[in-house]
């Protein structure tokens, strides 16, 4: 699908959910501005009252499937897309926005530096941490960055292989 249409049905989505978030953000393709997208990744922090209403609001835009707590997918059969809800916290959402924007190569390049140090990074949002699990960096994207000793980059810049970034 056309990054045009993708990011019209993303809002679409966003603005439905927005009622029921303290946070709510578009990640994935879309935030890197590819020129195709395969599915929508949206990162939402839910208001602790609003978890019910908002599984009623998913189930009713169209087919759910529920990875755990933390994630939900939706296909749109209207659309003929999927969107991937990833429930964040406030403590893991830099992190969570940040791996679920991507791109894989990107997330793979930052996991290879972080176990280079002896640390890692946590896919599930927990953020950069140490050999002992303690918390690094990640309340923000540009602290894990900084963190591990290279220059922030927009999420336009985090696809593919960077030479002028060692890695």
């Amino acid at each position: 699908m056309r990054l045009e249409e993708a990011k019209l049905i993303a809002e679409r989505v966003k603005e439905t959910l927005a009622p029921y978030c303290e946070r709510i953000e578009i990640a994935g393709s879309i935030r890197r501005a590819k020129p195709v997208v395969n599915d929508i990744d949206i990162v939402l922090i839910e208001k602790p009252e609003a978890a019910l209403v908002m599984n009623s609001l998913l189930f009713s835009m169209g087919i759910v499937k529920m990875n755990g707590p933390e994630i939900k997918r939706v296909y749109l059969p209207e659309d003929n897309i999927t969107v991937d809800i990833y429930i964040a916290t406030p403590a893991t959402w830099a992190t969570l926005l940040l791996i679920r924007t991507g791109s894989k190569e990107n997330n793979i390049r930052l996991c290879s530096l972080a176990r280079r140090k002896g640390w890692h990074l946590e896919a599930s949002g927990g953020g950069l941490c140490d050999e002992d699990g303690n918390r690094i960096a990640g309340d923000t994207e540009e602290s894990i960055y900084q963190a591990l000793g290279i220059p922030y980059q927009e999420p336009k810049e985090r696809d593919g292989v960077y030479s002028q970034i060692s890695s």
